[in-house]
């Protein structure tokens, strides 16, 4: 039995499956040209691809300082959060299953319902629907 890393059944992150989800979450979340979108300086948020997209969509682009994981602190801590209480407890016997499951951790669970200390004990989905009423 293989066990399924994160969202592939390889070590590496491929640039397609980055470009994808990121589509995705551009149609779901619609945001506003000038949302910064922040990430790490890995090689599939570096890509042509993805920066033409973020580029297209008028979002702002923001990078971790080389070396400095604190730069990038929140979504480090949404991924050690995925994968203690999601992907380590669990050996996926496909990688459609892993998949499946993530999209219904994220979508079912953590945004809509997991309250986030840095965000006042919210989930993240309240937060911004009490941002937006703000603005």
């Amino acid at each position: 039995m293989r066990r399924v890393v994160g969202w592939a059944t390889s070590d590496r992150l491929k640039r397609d499956l980055a470009v994808a989800a990121l589509r995705r979450a551009l149609v779901a979340s619609n945001p506003a040209p000038g949302l910064v979108h922040h990430s790490d300086r890995g090689s599939q948020d570096c890509s042509v691809d993805y920066q033409a997209l973020l580029r297209k969509r008028g979002l702002l682009i923001s990078m971790s300082g080389r070396g400095n994981c604190y730069d990038n602190a929140m979504v480090e801590t949404f991924f050690k959060t995925i994968k203690s209480e999601l992907i380590w407890p669990v050996a996926w016997q496909t990688r459609a299953q892993a998949e499946n499951a993530a999209a219904r951790y994220i979508d079912g669970f953590y945004n809509p319902i997991r309250r986030h200390s840095s965000l006042g004990f919210q989930s993240p989905i309240a937060y911004e629907r009490m941002a937006r009423d703000v603005s």
